[in-house]
């Protein structure tokens, strides 16, 4: 059975607690931020980080005189591994949302980089090794509605153009975040299970039609 030289760390946080005098709490946050006097810092013993493996290496007391081995994911720190996952999150994202305003569909390689990135992210939450390369892609799926905010002012307007109720009120008076909470409130309340289940129901129909075509061709 071989041996291995193991490194373990964990991250004792100092703390220090200063009162400052600012005129609100991000800038107070900023003043002890720039605050470079550490006389008063103590170490936290009560709340120390994870434990997590800094380095690893083949044979006894062989630390640093040897080729370290790649630490595994899941036994490096959580901070870490967070850190360093972010960056491919964010230029994931930047892809998707670059395809949506261009108002295209995202390549399916790109789909399945953001599933693995998905299972990754989920794997690091829980401590885990890293998903293999390739996961299962979800299944495509269909927006068949979309509530948008612009529309719902609009309707204001015409609503209070015809509807006397309302008094004077003018469309201006209804600010944004009465309409956001009015369209989450919508969301919410309104149950669209018996038109997807049409709609699913249509679709399937007009498969099975566009099947039949094609096999009579």
């Amino acid at each position: 059975m071989p041996d291995y030289t193991i490194e373990t760390t964990y991250n004792l946080p100092i703390s220090r607690k200063r009162t400052y005098s600012a005129d609100s709490a991000e800038a107070a946050c900023h003043a002890a931020i720039k605050d470079g006097d550490r006389d008063e810092a103590r170490n936290d013993h009560e709340t120390p980080g994870e434990t997590h493996v800094t380095g690893i290496w083949e044979g006894a007391d062989a630390a640093y005189r040897s080729s370290a081995i790649s630490v595994p994911s899941q036994f490096r720190g959580t901070t870490e591994r967070k850190t360093g996952h972010f960056e491919i999150l964010l230029g994931i994202l930047k892809i998707v949302v670059s395809d949506a305003q261009a108002g295209g569909s995202t390549s399916a390689d790109w789909m399945a980089k953001a599933a693995w990135a998905i299972s990754r992210s989920e794997s690091i939450l829980a401590g885990a090794p890293d998903p293999h390369a390739s996961v299962d892609l979800p299944k495509p799926h269909h927006v068949l509605a979309v509530l948008r905010e612009d529309r719902v002012r609009a309707a204001v307007a015409a609503i209070l153009e015809v509807d006397h109720d309302f008094g004077s009120l003018s469309p201006d008076a209804v600010t944004d975040e009465e309409i956001r909470e009015a369209c989450l409130t919508v969301v919410t309340v309104m149950d669209f299970s018996d038109q997807t289940g049409t709609a699913e129901f249509q679709a399937a129909m007009a498969a099975l039609r566009r099947a039949r075509r094609r096999r009579s061709v």
